[in-house]
């Protein structure tokens, strides 16, 4: 039986579906090979975790190969969506402003970074007039 699929996946799912979405879909092999120039992983470990993972539907295998080819189910955009609205509504109490907050006293904004992040505020301004 299929469990329903998780909207917050563990820290070793999300190095995995990294893993997938930077490079596309890729067998076990693969994916322990670009997490092992991390960290020491085994393959073992990596297989595992893709077959919870396509059990929680956060990947999907194709059986049409000799070796499986594992995809994310999901783009980085919505997974990363999903998990900020979670951290917005279950500690923030949906204070947009406090999300924004916290994460620049989180880490120090380049300058570069600031400028971005102004030219986004003005784009998203401009599209809702």
């Amino acid at each position: 039986m299929l469990r329903k699929a998780s909207g917050r996946p563990t820290d070793l799912e999300l190095e995995i579906l990294k893993v997938l979405w930077e490079h596309g879909p890729s067998t076990v092999s693969q994916v322990q090979e670009v997490m092992a120039l991390r960290r020491p992983i085994a393959y073992t470990t990596v297989l595992k975790m893709l077959q919870i993972m396509t059990e929680k539907r956060l990947v999907i295998p194709d059986k049409g190969q000799r070796a499986y080819i594992y995809r994310p189910r999901e783009s980085r955009s919505t997974v990363v969506r999903r998990l900020v609205g979670d951290l917005l509504h279950r500690v923030l109490d949906g204070s947009t402003p406090q999300l924004v907050l916290h994460a620049l006293a989180h880490r120090k904004a380049e300058p570069e970074e600031l400028e971005e992040i102004r030219r986004l505020l003005d784009e998203l301004e401009s599209s809702r007039k």
